[in-house]
């Protein structure tokens, strides 16, 4: 990208850069359907419906002096890594052997863009999320496994259906939810319940 001022300020450059490349990650869908069942979420609806989900449930956190800043920087950076390596559907056990390693070269190649102060903060927020060894990044992932549980729930179990997922599965995939937010987790526990008794979820 030619441009005086980017010639002339390397950081600016790399930063343009960074916010250029990360544009793709609105073209990366989920398996989640937005709750009037239209079409997929892209990432990037998914990134912003968590950081908006930080603020208003923050009080329902486990831990109640958490840095919820942090919390709102980790999952709006969470699934960057997805512009490279796509998005992994939580269900999908053979993908989802050898995701985490495809996950830290794309940490690497995409944080690296940025200039090395910023580089070292978002892998650093990356692997505190994937790691889940503080308070924020538990609150943090809790959002990331209530989300969908929530969109499933409100479209009737549409992307349950569609992969014939079992209620087993969904406990065991969001049973962590309780580690960042206990009041979340009996939430999620009554809607799977209900999405059994529905129909929406086999048993």
């Amino acid at each position: 990208m030619e441009n005086k001022i980017l010639k002339q300020n390397d950081r600016l450059r790399k930063q343009i850069e960074f916010i250029m490349e990360i544009d793709k990650l609105k073209k990366v869908y989920r398996q989640t359907f937005l709750m009037d069942g239209s079409r997929k979420e892209n990432d990037v609806e998914h990134s912003w419906h968590l950081a908006i989900m930080s603020i208003l449930l923050s009080e329902h956190a486990l831990q109640k002096d958490i840095d919820i800043t942090r919390v709102i920087k980790m999952v709006l950076t969470h699934d960057i890594v997805e512009i490279d390596v796509g998005d992994t559907y939580c269900y999908d056990d053979i993908l989802r052997k050898n995701c985490l390693e495809r996950e830290k070269k794309a940490a690497e190649r995409l944080f690296d863009m940025l200039p090395q102060d910023q580089a070292l903060e978002f892998r650093g927020l990356w692997e505190e999320f994937e790691q889940r060894t503080t308070p924020e990044a538990r609150f943090a992932a809790a959002l990331d496994r209530f989300q969908p549980l929530l969109h499933n729930y409100i479209t009737n179990g549409k992307s349950w259906k569609d992969h014939g997922i079992s209620s087993c599965k969904v406990i065991e995939r969001n049973k962590s939810i309780s580690e960042g937010s206990l009041i979340l987790w009996d939430y999620a526990q009554e809607i799977i319940n209900d999405s059994i008794k529905k129909g929406y979820l086999s048993i």
